[in-house]
């Protein structure tokens, strides 16, 4: 079983490698460009198929995790671009419902708003800074002031207005 797991690894992670033309873009990467041979783990004989192409991409993360209190300053307060701070801790149940949530409508909206996330038991000082009094909080920052915020946890819908509100 820890051979097949392996060589599942092995081909996952090869798989994401690619290569990098001289124009800045990715190259297509085939399976065939792998180099996987075939192995017989268990009795399981693995036999190459048909090239398949790879297609990698750059993502620009529009999620990210408050280091210490400059980090906050200089990418929450500074920041030209809104920006959504979910205020959370990882005991509390509704902020893993919420916090995946948001993930998701914050990247919907392409880089018009970014999302920081702030762990209470690790900026306790932040959580007291923005009266933070229960989780999951969440402001909206814009231009370095907090124009809305919510306590608990919403669904999709109400979370997309929340966004467009702030966004403009």
């Amino acid at each position: 079983m820890k051979m097949a797991q392996r060589f599942l690894l092995r081909r996952f992670l090869a798989s994401i490698i690619s290569r990098k033309l001289p124009q800045g873009r990715w190259a297509p990467l085939t399976s065939k460009a792998l180099q996987i041979p075939p192995c017989s783990p268990g009795g399981l004989t693995v036999t190459p198929r048909a090239a398949r192409t790879i297609f990698t991409t750059r993502v620009c993360s529009t999620t990210f995790n408050i280091q210490d209190g400059p980090d906050f300053q200089d990418r929450v307060v500074n920041s030209e671009t809104p920006v959504v701070v979910d205020f959370h801790a990882q005991w509390c149940g509704p902020c893993k419902i919420l916090g995946p949530r948001l993930e998701k409508m914050v990247a919907k909206q392409r880089g018009k708003v970014v999302m920081a996330k702030v762990d209470i038991d690790d900026h306790t000082d932040l959580a007291i800074e923005y009266e933070v009094s229960a989780v999951p909080t969440v402001l909206a920052i814009k231009n370095g002031d907090v124009v809305d915020k919510f306590v608990g946890i919403k669904d999709e819908d109400q979370l997309e207005a929340f966004l467009k509100k702030l966004i403009g």
